[in-house]
């Protein structure tokens, strides 16, 4: 019994379909009145981040289950094992190249641009010291596996679809996680309708708490941040796509409602169980889906490497220091390593900044309080930028694994 490719359950529909154009039009409509409110009424828009914190923890009940039995199922449809390696050996590979060509841009990009080359005087400073503190530890990478709970489930997951290879009755089991498969993405249809809620809040509380005019002082900063993003997909990642006779633009128009979910929660996770089922009812396999999509959310942060490399010659610009390419090739290879570690963890993002910048020695980690104030609203561009990334290496492995069979003509 094959299931790689069984048909994942639709999202229902119901009355709400006729009464509303799309979830797409809605979810902008709330991002829209979420910037309003925050922006005119900010003590109001902080109050609405209960509503963007509660569908985050809503849909984070989705995702280790859709996880779970993705790649169980998966793995059980294989046929052999050796395919497993073959398809994690592929993902990791390209995960590297990706990360470390977008760090690379990122390092480049920002020296020419120059977005540290401001007046710091006037910018507004936020306290940085919880990341400071323990910035020459590093990275801690055992808590870094303990509090990952995503690549937790990943490792049990692939562990107990290897184990029911060789489970005698097995066809039983993979019967009975088919049919919870598609329960738990019929109920994640249901929960999506209220993602609209989820963007209204964590948009308006966002604006509300930091302000747009927060904007102004590092508005070349982010103008940088999200034009190389923007390069990052349409042309890196474009390429790829047309080199496996994909369109980029088709695929992003595919999943725009991910898109606007994510921009406006700043949370990628938020996308990750309604991602994994787009990408599966597009065509590509479900034993590649579950693998390269987890492996890809610890792994494979393309928005997040670039914005860590650029952050770092933005604070050496800051403080005029100075860097020769050799240090800058250093920066790279360091950021190649310790980038891995901001996933998963709260915060880490900040820390593995910290830890890069002490591992340097000539950029000053208290640097990192001019960054607080505007990160938020640059977390948008590289959650998107995650989610691309991670959607476009998906496709990419089931094409060299002949495992994209989509039903008919373009998704």
């Amino acid at each position: 019994m094959n299931t790689s490719h069984t048909p994942v359950a639709a999202v229902p529909k119901s009355w709400f379909y006729r009464v509303i154009p799309n979830l797409t039009f809605w979810v902008l409509i709330a991002v829209t009145l979420g910037i309003l409110l925050g922006n005119y009424q900010p003590a109001t828009g902080i109050k609405m981040k209960i509503l963007g914190d509660d569908f985050i923890w809503l849909i984070k009940c989705f995702i280790y289950p859709i996880i779970f039995l993705t790649i169980v199922l998966g793995i059980s449809g294989m046929g052999h094992l050796g395919k497993v390696g073959r398809i994690g050996i592929k993902a990791l590979v390209y995960f590297e190249i990706l990360t470390t060509l977008a760090i690379a841009i990122g390092v480049v990009v920002a020296h020419f641009i120059q977005p540290g080359h401001i007046d710091k005087k006037g910018l507004p400073i936020q306290d940085s010291s919880k990341y400071t503190a323990h910035a020459e530890k590093g990275i801690d990478w055992w808590k870094f596996l303990q509090e990952n709970l995503t690549l937790q489930v990943l490792i049990v997951a692939i562990i107990a679809g290897i184990l029911l290879n060789f489970y005698a009755r097995r066809q039983k089991v993979i019967y009975v996680l088919q049919r919870l498969s598609n329960l738990v993405f019929r109920l994640l249809g249901y929960v999506m309708y209220l993602a609209p809620l989820g963007a209204f809040g964590g948009m308006a509380s966002t604006v509300g708490k930091f302000g747009l005019k927060s904007l102004l002082p590092l508005g070349k900063l982010m103008l940088t941040v999200y034009s190389t993003m923007f390069i990052f997909v349409f042309g890196v990642l474009g390429l790829i796509m047309w080199y496996y006779k994909e369109s980029i633009w088709q695929y992003l128009k595919y999943i725009k409602e991910e898109l606007l979910i994510v921009l406006g929660t700043s949370s990628s996770e938020t996308a990750l169980p309604s991602i994994i089922n787009k990408l599966q009812k597009m065509g590509c396999g479900k034993s590649v889906v579950g693998l390269v999509i987890p492996a890809g959310y610890s792994f494979n942060l393309d928005g997040t490497s670039i914005y860590l490399s650029m952050a770092v010659i933005f604070l050496a610009q800051l403080y005029n220091v100075d860097l020769s390419w050799s240090e800058m090739l250093s920066i790279i290879g360091i950021l190649m390593i310790t980038s891995k570690g901001a996933a998963g963890v709260t915060g880490s993002g900040f820390t593995v900044l910290a830890s890069t910048l002490t591992a340097i020695h000539r950029i000053p980690v208290e640097g990192l309080a001019f960054l607080l104030g505007v990160d938020k609203f640059m977390s948008e561009a590289r959650a998107i930028t995650n989610i691309i990334g991670n959607g476009v290496a998906t496709i990419v492995i089931a094409k060299s694994e002949g495992e994209f069979h989509p039903d008919s003509g373009k998704y």
